[in-house]
């Protein structure tokens, strides 16, 4: 885990050695780092005192500075990272497994094998798919689409070499949609590959992946190629998949001033998907055992009614199976930058980026198929100045990015192959998004730094969406036209504290804000497609406060508090899996988001266990409704119910990961290590009443590798490891939606024996799992 401010602290005892220096020498690599011992300082005493000896100071001399924008290290900015230490040696089978030790960050399962739904203090914990509220990228390179949609079945993490997360609002540098924060994954470079290694993993319900990776770089040029295909029959009924990612980076200079990258991404997901079940049905058949057919099958089955036709009049039940319920999605995404050196001191980077995403989704009662292209453009420029004798970093940046889609979703009929009925909807429309931003970041002092920016985006939202109902007498269509434009302003401030070299302070206040998604206009509260158009822009204000204490190599402590108030929250919650959409999306007027987040690395006996290592990360969040009235309705009635003071569902108030490693530094079993791990997610509700609780679980994984020593000769170039997941082979749910409250005919809410059995909700998480795997460098 790094720090959240390690820029800021070189930043914090370097420069003024570098305006004394007056000038800065640009390189392409991170900051190369001197530490010279200051001369003792001319005795101000007396001369007939005894003289003391001052002791050496000491000074950081930075050679050069990083060439990337504040976008990819923003000081004051609450960050914490994953290296790749920290998942390189085990199966690593998804985001999850890179993610799991930071604070802050939670994921549930979402729809498919690495569509992990990654929450940053709660972001995306009411979704069913996907990475929301967050804006994501890889290089640099956006991967989140002008709507907000950003995916995790793209990442692989055998392919990267870390990954930053920017928590607290912050749309002043990253624009629509990092209503929580941001996330920037980075791949290897080719000079640390330095050639060719392949690799394979394999363990519990015939999971395969094999992978390469090629590698190779100096200064003028680094590339870097990632392909793996993942296959495995799955733990749940009707939830095998094979899925193939292909990852590339290119970074090439064409002179002194000039550097061309150029980035290439594809997917290609093919996936049998089970349902999402309820809680009964949860705790009947988990992984839905015997529900090979609805008729004769096993307590606790999950089953959809399709028509007959595939249009209207009666229903048949079949299972996942029965249906062949799933998904086909396949990703591409090609990017390419141009940094240009004005000066050593200004840098100019400008990039396209173009993503298209096309899916073809039988999940449920319907198949939804369609393309969706975007276009992205960012410039931005970053220069160092001197104000006086303090440090002046500047920065301004725009963007115009583009989406047009057309979809279509149909019925399916009730047989094999997810065959497609009539047509229920289509939606044809755009999104773009156009923003301005700048900030500055002052160093008015040795030890401390103030940052203040701005950053502000015109939306514009345009749809149609055509709804076809149909009977034995006509054909009926209804077209909704969703016209909305937002503009949202997104300030922040924040002051960094740096005393010493072993404690960083920062405080920050951050704004965000988020446009609802097109998708979201046009599906109701029944979870039928019809006319939400109504939803309005959520915004949030945040204020964060931490600290990270670095007294010796042994000990790191980072802390945050943070406490958010948001307006118009967008809350999405599941209608139940007998409906045409799912799920819809509502305004909260008023709540607030607050919480603690603790990350400590701790080598406790540095002399005598040098390869002992513990790390615990720790979070606390809890939101509330503040301003909230739900209104529930039967066939004969309706009643408006206060959701003030309510927690938000969907949402884990306590996560904590621990790990004890240990890896052999010297001696005859070098190179041979391991941990053990403990995962503990607590209960949380999955309705807007409270009435609804998902168990919490804890789990214990285990992980022995072998990294054999240079010494060993070609050996060395071998690595493998074994690892056990789920030990106690606790039964859990991985994956938990939330669902709407209910209104009985007497005009009460349901209690919770009526919404456990609300289905379209849970998955189970994996039962106890073997996995292996090697890797050869060549």
């Amino acid at each position: 885990m790094t720090s959240f401010l390690r820029v800021a602290r070189l930043c914090g005892r370097a420069l003024p050695a570098l305006v004394s220096l007056g000038s800065l020498q640009a390189v392409a690599a991170e900051p190369t780092v001197q530490r010279i011992p200051h001369p003792p300082s001319s005795p101000h005493a007396p001369s007939s005192r005894p003289k003391r000896k001052a002791p050496p100071v000491e000074a950081i001399l930075v050679k050069g500075q990083a060439r990337g924008p504040v976008t990819l290290s923003p000081v004051g900015q609450t960050t914490y990272s994953a290296e790749r230490q920290d998942f390189a040696n085990q199966v690593a089978q998804s985001v999850a497994d890179m993610l799991v030790a930071v604070p802050g960050a939670s994921f549930l399962q979402g729809n498919g094998p690495r569509d992990t739904v990654v929450s940053i203090r709660g972001s995306g914990a009411r979704q069913s798919y996907g990475l929301r509220n967050l804006q994501v990228s890889e290089d640099g390179f956006p991967v989140t689409q002008p709507d907000g949609t950003a995916r995790a079945d793209l990442i692989d993490p055998h392919a990267y070499e870390g990954v930053d997360v920017f928590q607290g609002p912050a749309s002043t540098l990253y624009g629509n949609y990092a209503i929580n924060g941001a996330i920037n994954f980075r791949t290897r470079s080719g000079a640390s590959i330095h050639g060719l290694e392949l690799g394979s993993d394999f363990g519990s319900f015939g999971m395969f992946n094999n992978y390469m990776t090629l590698g190779a770089g100096n200064r003028t040029y680094d590339f870097m190629l990632f392909a793996s295909d993942v296959r495995s029959d799955g733990f749940i009924a009707n939830s095998q998949y094979a899925t193939s990612t292909e990852n590339m980076r290119l970074r090439v200079s064409l002179s002194p001033k000039d550097r061309l990258v150029l980035k290439f991404i594809n997917n290609v997901t093919d996936a049998f998907l089970p349902l999402r079940l309820s809680l009964n049905q949860y705790r009947l058949n988990p992984y839905q055992r015997g529900c090979t057919t609805a008729a004769g099958g096993a307590a606790g089955c999950g089953t959809v009614s399709l028509y007959r036709n595939g249009a209207y009049g009666a229903q048949t039940a079949v299972t996942p199976q029965q249906a062949n319920l799933g998904r086909f999605d396949r990703r591409s995404i090609v990017g390419l930058r141009w940094e240009h050196d004005f000066t050593p001191r200004m840098v100019w980077r400008t990039q396209f980026t173009y993503d298209q995403r096309h899916v073809e989704q039988p999940t449920s009662t319907t198949a939804f198929v369609g393309p969706f292209n975007s276009y992205n453009v960012q410039t931005d420029l970053t220069r160092h100045d001197v104000v006086g004798a303090t440090p002046l970093t500047s920065f301004v940046g725009a963007n115009f990015d583009y989406m047009d889609y057309g979809y279509q979703v149909y019925a399916l009929l009730p047989q094999a192959g997810a065959t497609r009925g009539s047509e229920t909807s289509t939606s044809y429309g755009h999104q773009w998004n156009i923003g301005l931003r700048f900030e500055e970041d002052w160093q008015f002092a040795p030890r401390w730094h103030a940052v203040i920016g701005l950053g502000g985006t015109q939306s514009d939202i345009g749809a149609v969406q055509t709804v076809y109902s149909r009977s034995a007498v006509a054909t009926r269509a209804q077209d909704i036209t969703a016209n909305r434009r937002f503009f949202n302003l997104a300030p922040e401030a924040s002051i960094v504290f740096t005393p010493d070299k072993a404690w960083t302070w920062h405080a920050r206040l951050g704004t965000a804000y988020a446009t609802p998604g097109y998708s979201s206009f046009f599906v109701t509260p029944q979870g039928n497609y019809g006319n939400n158009t109504q939803l309005k822009s959520q915004s949030s204000l945040g204020v964060d406060l931490g600290t990270e204490w670095h007294p010796s190599a042994s000990v790191n402590v980072q802390a945050t508090g943070f406490y958010e108030f948001y307006r118009n929250e967008l809350v999405s919650q599941s209608a139940g899996v007998n409906t045409q959409a799912g799920s819809y999306t509502f305004n909260a007027p008023a709540s607030q988001h607050r919480g603690v987040e603790l990350a400590a690395t701790w080598q406790a006996l540095p002399r005598t266990l040098p390869g002992a290592k513990l790390r615990l990360s720790y979070t606390y969040d809890n939101q509330i409704y503040t301003k909230y009235t739900e209104i529930l309705s039967n066939s004969t009635m309706s009643r408006s119910f206060s959701r003030k003071g309510k927690l938000i569902p969907g949402v884990m108030p306590h996560f904590l990961n621990a790990r004890v490693l240990y890896d052999q530094p010297s001696g005859l079993l070098e190179g041979l290590g391991g941990f053990a791990e403990v995962t503990w997610r607590s209960t949380f509700f999955v309705d807007n009443a409270n009435l609804l609780k998902i168990p919490g679980y804890g789990l214990l994984n285990l992980e022995i590798h072998y990294d054999p020593p240079a010494r060993l000769g070609w050996v060395h170039r071998l690595h493998s490891y074994v690892e056990v997941q789920n030990v106690a082979n606790s039964v859990y749910a991985a994956g938990a939606t939330t669902i709407s409250d209910t209104l009985l005919a007497n005009g009460q809410q349901a209690g919770a024996s009526v919404l456990a059995a609300k289905t379209g909700s849970i998955y189970a998480g994996s039962p106890r799992a073997f996995f292996g795997g090697v890797r050869v460098k060549f």
